[in-house]
């Protein structure tokens, strides 16, 4: 009896009862807590040593001792346990040594009190815990370890969470009931630890998550204290991204990382790094703001291995996992930076640190190459104290591909010895030109740009960006840094093409081509365009073309596009129809003017007429051509002549009456204007005047002469009228016996010319040409004939002459009062035939034996030089032998 009152009076010291409300629900921490467990009915009595006294006030101050001496005891005890058994169980952690006892569930009241935690630590059972909200913010996860010291059953341990979360941000209930909690059941592995997910709106990060554990293990029920946390203030965030470790140009190693994409807040990263070489090593562990740290004096071949983690830079949070190490390695040789890549014209400069058998070389003694070929002028090295050297090359230019190496290979050496390691330098030409063009209607700005400049930096991605001010262009166009990017697709002809639809007529558009690539990026030069100088008008409308009539010029009509609205100016192109058009040009640069005419040479051809336009002051483009348009051949004047004719004669000597056969030809459209619908015989007589008879489109026409004088002429009528100027001939019996030709001869040069001869005798009339008729003798075929100017005595008639025919020909001297007495032959002039064809025959082959003589000349000079190198290569030359010094050679000595 006494033992049991002592046992309830230590309990009551030990354990302040008090009613168990929300707020003293356990705060869940961002580090890692312990959940203790030991049976409610447990009397602290056995735990007591021999000789400890039961004042209470005694008890409190060899608590721990106790503890530690009655480990075997406690083993003893619970392996006596039953399943019915129930446990206080508490939270601790090495931050509050103290936890808070709970003594029934919270279905009912909940007593607490202090004690310390090294009791449940070394006679209860103990698990790790640890929770965290994931940084996609959409899981709550708690995990938990056992670390049973004692011989319980582990091997069927089941764990299940159960929690609350209010709908509203200020929600607390009192008291929670049972059927308020949502249960999970948590996934135990076979090392006896557990993982819990919660989910979590996205809306109730804020919130208050209220939950405990139930934990089965051995048969025995564990309960855990009601906990709360903020899943916002938990928030675990994911590995840093994308570590990297690189020489910066000063000589220091650079980590950086990127911070992970879903975090909600600023982070602040721990960084553990270790460094090892040859004769030095080092850790360091450093917390940043920033996603980089700097790592000064770098060493050659040395090894780094660096992890980075982060956590919530402002108010609580829980560090991340270790991302995976990265380890760099320097070599024997440093370049800083090992690559460049530059535009043409830039400057830039490398840094190298050499290292020779454990030995830093010293910067005064480092010679730059380039390409292993080409030493670098000392002139362009700097020292950048005792270990660095530094090489500057000024206003590059692009780089030549040799091979499949697209860069130049920068050398650092030690004097004359060269190590196998460089540097790359890329410099491509990075000025493309950006063409842009509005359409007509003024809806939208394509834009152009061709790659052909950077065909050779492979890995390279290239994207239009531009910058669009509210007017206008600045004088001197400029990289904004706030930009957008376009979309620009590849087409046939290579060139890349954009569109901006729709588009600010007066804005100014700053683009340029931004080329990204692993080594970094780079800017073309900068233009500006304002879409209202780049207008490619629409073609012009309603194109129409005419020969004027009477006038004969070549007009053309249009109709100005509607858009732009500035003053244009046009563009003609006119030629001949046909498969290729010659074109020729017309401007006209009166923005009123909806018409023009061009002087054309042909006016019975037809014509097809192009017009473009473009403005006025030059800016922008010139139109498409509008769809051709095409002149109608159409009489444009009166012909400008009648036809040439001639006359047969057939006198009926017993009638005493003459037939006269009128022949022509067809005029052709340069003369006809441009056509002939007929033909008109005027007659003129002094007894029966003048008339005039038609005869259609007919080129021959035969009349009755009676009278001592008969004159006709022939005109040529179109749409718009007889020719003006025309041919007459007259027929006069009294000039028809004037013998003025006195000699013709014919002379036959070839197949296809005959050559006229003939003299005059002196006449009183005058003479205004000669007609020759020429046709196979004693044969009825048709007569030839031509006019021949009155000042010539011999003509050339090219024909299609047969040789062994015989041809009759006639020559007519024509005076203005008549056609007088002909001159015929029935044959080529046979005395000279023959001295003709041998000067003929001469001219053929007095050239041939000119250029013989030349080939033959040639041929014998060849062939002397050949012969001379043949027959005196081996001999001698005599001045070179002994016997022969001394002696003239050019002296002629008689031997006899």
């Amino acid at each position: 009896m006494t033992c049991q009152n002592f046992c309830v009076a230590l309990l009551h010291w030990e354990f302040i009862y008090l009613t168990s409300a929300f707020n003293l629900a356990y705060p869940i921490t961002p580090w890692r807590f312990k959940l203790s467990c030991m049976p409610t009915n447990t009397t602290y009595d056995f735990l007591l040593p021999t000789g400890i006294s039961k004042n209470t006030s005694n008890l409190s101050e060899h608590y721990e001792a106790v503890v530690k001496a009655k480990l075997n005891s406690s083993t003893t005890y619970f392996s006596n346990l039953s399943s019915k058994t129930t446990f206080h169980c508490c939270f601790w952690s090495k931050e509050d040594k103290n936890c808070s006892v709970h003594a029934d569930n919270i279905e009912g009241k909940a007593f607490v009190s202090t004690v310390n935690s090294l009791v449940f630590q070394q006679i209860g059972a103990n698990w790790n815990i640890q929770c965290w909200m994931k940084e996609d913010l959409k899981l709550f996860i708690c995990y938990m370890e056992t670390l049973f010291k004692n011989p319980f059953k582990t091997y069927d341990l089941k764990v299940h969470l159960l929690y609350i979360l209010p709908e509203v941000l200020d929600e607390s209930p009192l008291v929670p009931q049972k059927g308020s909690f949502q249960i999970v059941q948590c996934n135990c592995s076979v090392h006896n630890s557990c993982e819990c997910h919660v989910p979590v709106p996205t809306a109730k990060l804020n919130h208050t998550l209220l939950l405990y554990l139930k934990i089965t293990s051995g048969g025995i029920n564990f309960q855990s204290p009601l906990m709360s946390v903020q899943p916002i203030n938990v928030v675990k965030p994911d590995p840093p991204l994308g570590l990297n470790m690189e020489i910066t140009d000063a000589g220091n190693l650079k980590i950086s990382w990127s911070s992970p994409t879903l975090v909600p807040f600023q982070l602040q990263y721990q960084v553990k790094y270790s460094e090892n070489s040859s004769t030095y090593m080092r850790k360091a562990d450093e917390i940043v703001s920033a996603t980089s740290l700097l790592i000064d004096s770098v060493l050659p071949g040395s090894s780094y291995e660096v992890q980075v983690r982060g956590k919530r830079l402002d108010g609580p949070g829980t560090w991340g996992d270790w991302s995976t190490p990265l380890i760099f390695t320097t070599q024997d040789v440093i370049y800083f930076p090992p690559k460049i890549l530059t535009s043409v014209g830039s400057n830039v400069s490398f840094h190298c640190i050499y290292k020779n058998e454990n030995e830093i070389v010293s910067s005064k003694k480092i010679v730059w190459w380039l390409n292993l070929a080409e030493k670098i002028p000392p002139s362009q090295y700097t020292v950048v104290g005792d270990r660095v050297s530094k090489v500057t090359f000024p206003n590059l230019n692009a780089t030549k591909p040799r091979g499949k190496f697209t860069y130049d290979a920068v050398y650092c050496c030690n004097q004359q010895e060269c190590n196998h390691r460089y540097a790359e330098l890329y410099v491509i030409d990075v000025n493309i030109n950006i063409s842009c063009e509005t359409d007509g209607y003024l809806t939208k700005m394509t834009c152009r740009w061709s790659t052909n400049a950077i065909q050779s930096l492979m890995g390279s991605t290239l994207q239009l960006r531009y910058h669009r001010s509210s007017l206008y262009c600045s004088d001197v166009p400029s990289i904004h840094p706030i930009s957008e990017p376009k979309d620009c697709h590849l087409q046939r002809d290579g060139f890349y093409e954009c569109i901006f639809q729709p588009i600010f007529l007066l804005s100014g558009y700053t683009m340029w081509i931004k080329i990204n690539h692993s080594l970094g990026s780079l800017d073309s030069p900068p233009t500006c365009v304002v879409p209202d100088s780049v207008v490619k008008p629409l073609p012009p409308s309603s194109v129409k073309a005419e020969i004027t009539v009477k006038i004969g010029l070549l007009k053309i009509f249009w109709e100005k596009p509607i858009f732009p609205e500035n003053n244009l100016k046009f563009q003609i192109r006119y030629g001949l129809n046909g498969k290729e058009v010659q074109w020729k040009m017309y401007e006209v640069y009166d923005a009123k003017s909806k018409s023009a005419s061009v002087l054309v040479p042909d006016l019975c051809a037809v014509y097809a007429v192009q017009v473009r336009c473009r403005r006025l002051d030059g800016l922008g483009y010139w139109s498409n051509w509008s769809s051709p348009a095409y002149t109608v051949v159409m009489d444009i004047k009166v012909p400008t002549r009648g036809p040439e004719f001639w006359r047969i004669i057939k006198e009926d000597t017993t009638k005493k009456e003459r037939n006269v056969t009128l022949l022509w030809k067809p005029l052709m459209k340069n003369d006809s204007l441009c056509s002939v619908r007929k033909y008109v015989v005027k007659h003129h007589t002094s007894r029966n005047g003048t008339w005039s008879e038609d005869v259609g489109n007919h080129t021959k026409f035969t009349f009755l002469w009676t009278e001592q004088a008969h004159s006709v002429t022939v005109l040529a009528v179109n749409s718009i009228g007889a020719s003006f100027v025309n041919f007459n001939l007259t027929f006069s019996w009294p000039m028809s016996k004037v013998n003025t030709v006195q000699s013709l001869s014919a002379y036959p040069l070839n197949n296809s010319c005959v050559l006229l001869s003939w003299t005059l005798s002196p006449s009183d009339y005058y003479l205004m040409y000669f007609v020759t008729e020429w046709k196979i003798l004693n044969e009825d075929s048709e007569i030839k004939w031509l006019r021949i100017p009155p000042s010539v005595k011999k003509y050339y008639i090219h024909d299609h002459f047969i040789p062994i025919e015989k041809y009759q020909f006639s020559l007519y001297p024509v005076f203005m009062e008549g056609v007088g007495k002909p001159k015929i032959i029935n044959s080529f002039t046979q005395d000279d035939i023959e001295k003709h064809q041998n000067d003929a025959g001469l001219y053929v082959i007095v050239p041939i034996i000119i250029s013989s003589s030349i080939l033959l000349l040639g041929t014998l000079l060849i062939s002397h030089q050949r012969m001379k190198k043949l027959f005196w290569e081996d001999v001698p030359n005599p001045k070179n032998c002994s016997w022969a010094q001394g002696l003239n050679f050019q002296k002629r000595t008689d031997i006899l």
